[in-house]
């Protein structure tokens, strides 16, 4: 059984950065797949980045690219967001997901472990 756990989330000015971290419970492989995924209020929740546990593989959707990075920390088994240069519309709740798998998915329903949440307001 994989648990996941997210932290670093809070309110921040536009053109601030938070750090999200995941900490992973359970065993990891090189197979293993890590995803974070945000949740605005009204609205779908949508992919925003993944990497492999091996640390190749690395995606991101295109609104968040140049400013967020994905990175995984293999001695503190966790993944993490650095989330740079935020705007208004990064506001939402951020999930981290994960999955056993030879691909790094990008679609919500191919994750099969979720952590709770956590919630980052960008303020104007």
């Amino acid at each position: 059984q994989v648990q996941l756990v997210e932290s670093g989330g809070g309110l921040v000015q536009a053109g601030g950065s938070l750090r999200l971290s995941c900490k992973v419970s359970g065993r990891t492989a090189s197979n293993f797949a890590m995803g974070w995924f945000r949740q605005a209020p009204g609205k779908e929740r949508e992919f925003v980045a993944a990497i492999r546990w091996s640390g190749e593989d690395i995606y991101y959707h295109d609104s968040v690219k140049g400013r967020f990075t994905i990175s995984r920390d293999n001695a503190k088994n966790t993944v993490n967001l650095q989330m740079n240069s935020l705007k208004p519309e990064d506001t939402a709740v951020y999930y981290c997901a994960a999955k056993y798998s030879d691909y790094v998915p990008v679609l919500r329903p191919a994750y099969d472990y979720w952590g709770q949440g956590t919630q980052v307001t960008v303020s104007s």
